[in-house]
């Protein structure tokens, strides 16, 4: 949380002596539990501000018998875990127990104190200083031997801010002919039990009953009523009360319930009905403890049936199936993620075709100034250059078979994706990217280029003739080629305008997919086609000299500078092995094309052989290079993604609505290594100092949610969004988790600075906030 919490119960220890008194207790306890029953979690600074242990109330059990099993919760001075219902914020403490030949029963929750923000603004329910939750267990008839007993902890420990914890704790159990208590822990267990509110109808427990004022609750009105509690004899209870005595549990339909002692024994009662009619009708939860700490306590479960809740008059009618919200686990948050089985259908998009059209021929045209796409758009200007001096009347057909090259492969890559599509998987811009074959494909296409840029060989029949000298069908088939290598080496980039545009294609239909591919392939053949047909500006282009032969071969090192890029590509998909296959794989590449380079000036056998050798070249060392599979299984999880971005997390749904339910305002990075938008915005914008600071500032959580390799879930969230590549960025505000704001594909620091902020100061839904949170 961001805010000071103030406790309402509890005792501080203060002075060196109960401080080493505490430590002399502790060290001594831990010395008689198991090291692996022993944890310490939620590091704050470099200490742990949660220490667990696992208890037993039994050094041996009998089989059929039974016995208490327990995790004992320590917290440093004013820090906090929660109860089963948190409150207005945090997430509850979760334990699960994994005992093989024994059953354990629910867990046994203590009552809890309650924590408020100076203000008043948020309560929670929870445990400072220590607490033991536990269950009962039962051993089966026929266990025999050693039980192991495991316990996992998932929980949240706040102070000013929160940090999620977990402890996985183990320890054996000795079965024997009889059940032996241990006198150590036994008793910490009773009075641990003494504590948890007794439950309803047990025997010589308080009866509670509940009489409202109204025969039904009004959504989104107040109600009210009376509670009464009676001792096992009839009579209304004579103890008083003191404190929170009331803790209500989550109550579907209802937003707030408190009581107030109106006389021994009876209680008033006042709620708020929620704005949303719940299907059943709703019970009145929770923990009532009655008496005082001088007279000591009774604490009892409450469970009684408030009333039907109704529609306000004049309101919409309930939608059915209406739920209350579901506050997310850490177990949620921090556990292994699992892969989505499929990925929704996005939503509708309030862009219509034509603007998608319009977005998509203008973000194709950006397209030529991506780092990724200019190497090629300056070799097609140095080509043509040169066929203005030299081949005048060639120059159309040219210009015509460099767009027929780019609209040929979109079209390809619009049935592709319909063709996925069709199959039920989910794919978005720049998704070939993730495959490391289609890498190392591209990465070796570039450097055959580079090496004819060269002069290593020429394209054309004869081996001594200048490139721009070919014959008329080759050199339309090179044009179509570079149209071709344009769209590959896009696709990677996200210009502004065109990630909207291509994300209404991914979610509408057919023809709209193959719309949007055609528009923005005539963008990106844009700037070459205006050379052709606007009169006179061929005229304006430089004479051709010296200076185009030294060009060519410096596009060359332009193109393998691409190369670079992809190779580090390669290293997010499979790692240094993976990138390590494809550069050995590359050189074989250069061998190839300089064998072919020397057969250009051979004749007979002699050309046959050194031919024969290069493909040799090429299929063996692919057939041993390319095997990304074995690199893939060798790399790690991708943990560089945390590092490489300034100890941001992996981006998990869970883990953001944890961070939100927490208070936290949460911006995630929808980002690909293959990415040059995301690259470059991570390294002159989120990497920034005051971006940084004000994330610092704010309590930002930040998230990288990492698209290099194939990753179902953020293709399906990107979907949602109406995006269909990287990058995107979305800021979360707590007070508004359903109304994301996604910031433009280029950033600026300002831009995020201030959607920090927005997020940030975001009203909560709790209190009618009047910032504006988000705009959507």
């Amino acid at each position: 949380m961001t805010h000071p919490w103030s406790k309402r119960s509890g005792s501080r220890l203060g002075g060196l002596g109960a401080v080493g008194a505490l430590l002399l207790a502790a060290w001594a306890q831990a010395a008689a539990l198991p090291a692996t029953a022993v944890g310490s979690t939620a590091p704050d600074e470099g200490d742990p501000r949660l220490e667990g242990a696992l208890l037993l109330d039994a050094t041996q059990v009998k089989a059929g018998g039974d016995f208490r099993v327990g995790v004992r919760l320590k917290l440093d001075p004013e820090w906090h875990v929660y109860w089963k219902n948190p409150g207005d914020s945090g997430l509850a403490t979760e334990v699960s127990w994994d005992v093989p030949g024994v059953t354990v029963g629910e867990l046994r929750w203590p009552f809890p104190s309650t924590f408020r923000t100076p203000d008043g603004f948020i309560t929670t329910h929870g445990y400072h200083d220590e607490v033991l939750l536990f269950a009962p267990a039962r051993v089966s008839e026929n266990a025999s031997g050693t039980l192991n007993v495991s316990a996992a902890v998932d929980a949240l420990a706040c102070k000013v801010h929160c940090i999620p914890a977990q402890l996985v704790l183990t320890r054996t159990l000795p079965v024997g002919p009889e059940t032996v208590l241990d006198p150590e822990f036994a008793p910490r267990f009773d009075a641990a039990q003494a504590q948890v509110p007794a439950p309803v109808g047990a025997e010589g427990a308080p009866r509670v009953a509940l009489k409202l004022d109204g025969a039904t609750l009004t959504a989104g009105q107040p109600f009210t009523g009376t509670l009464t509690v009676t001792g096992a004899d009839g009579k209304p209870f004579a103890g008083g009360v003191e404190g929170d005595f009331f803790v209500p549990g989550r109550i579907a339909g209802v937003d707030s319930v408190a009581l107030t002692q109106t006389a021994p024994g009876t209680y008033a009662l006042k709620g708020q009905a929620s704005s949303v009619v719940p299907k059943g009708e709703p019970r009145l939860t929770g923990a009532l403890r009655l008496g005082t700490q001088a007279q000591g306590y009774t604490a009892v479960d409450v469970d009684t049936a408030l009333a039907p809740v109704v529609a306000a008059a004049g309101a919409a009618p309930p939608v059915a199936g209406a739920a209350p919200l579901k506050v997310p686990s850490v177990k949620d948050a921090v556990g292994k993620v699992q892969p989505a089985a499929a990925p929704p259908v996005a939503g509708e998009s309030p862009l219509g075709l034509g603007l998608a059209l319009v977005f998509a021929f203008l973000g194709g045209a950006l397209l030529n100034l991506m780092p990724c796409v200019f190497p090629v758009l300056a070799l097609k200007a140095y080509g043509f250059t040169r066929m203005v001096q030299e081949e005048k009347g060639k120059v159309a057909p040219h210009a015509a078979a460099y767009a027929g090259g780019i609209l040929a492969t979109m079209l390809l890559l619009a049935g592709a994706v319909l063709a996925v599509r069709a199959g039920g998987a989910s794919v978005g811009w720049g998704f070939q990217f993730q495959e490391p074959l289609f890498v190392a494909g591209v990465s070796a296409v570039l450097v055959a280029f580079a090496l004819n840029l060269f002069g290593v060989y020429t394209l054309g029949a004869d081996g001594t003739a200048l490139a721009g000298k070919v014959d008329q069908s080759h050199g339309l088939m090179r044009s179509a080629g570079e149209g071709v290598l344009a769209v590959v080496l896009a696709t990677p980039c996200s210009a502004p305008l065109l990630g909207t545009a291509v994300g209404f294609a991914f979610a509408a239909g057919p023809a709209t997919v193959v719309a949007v591919f055609v528009a923005l392939g005539l963008g990106l053949a844009l700037p070459f086609c205006l050379l052709v047909l606007v009169p006179g500006l061929a005229k304006r282009l430089p004479k051709p000299g010296m200076w185009m032969e030294r060009g060519k071969q410096f596009l060359g090192f332009a193109l393998l500078g691409t190369t670079v890029w992809l190779v580090w590509v390669m290293g997010g998909l499979a790692g240094v092995d993976g990138m390590a296959r494809l550069l050995a794989f590359l050189i074989a590449v250069g061998l190839g094309t300089w064998l072919y380079g020397q057969s250009q000036g051979l004749e007979g056998g002699r050309r046959g052989v050194t031919l024969a050798l290069a493909a040799l070249v090429l299929v063996g060392s692919g057939a041993v290079a390319l095997r990304f599979e074995e690199a893939q299984a060798s790399m790690d999880a991708r943990g560089a993604v945390a590092s490489s971005h300034g100890g941001a997390q992996a981006w998990d749904e869970a883990a953001v609505s944890a961070a939100l339910a927490a208070g936290q305002p949460v911006f995630v990075d929808f980002t690909a290594d293959w990415c040059l938008t995301c690259k470059f915005n991570e390294r002159t914008v989120l990497s920034r100092d005051d971006v940084r600071q004000a994330f610092l500032k704010h309590n930002v959580a930040f998230f990288v949610a990492d698209w290099t390799r194939r990753d179902a879930r953020i293709t399906a969230k990107l979907a949602e969004h109406g995006r269909a590549g990287v990058p995107m960025y979305l800021v979360l505000s707590p007070g508004a988790p359903d109304r994301p704001e996604v910031l433009n594909e280029l950033l600026t620091a300002d831009s995020v600075i201030q959607a920090v902020q927005r997020a940030a100061e975001c009203g909560s839904p709790l209190k009618g906030g009047s910032v504006v949170c988000a705009r959507p």
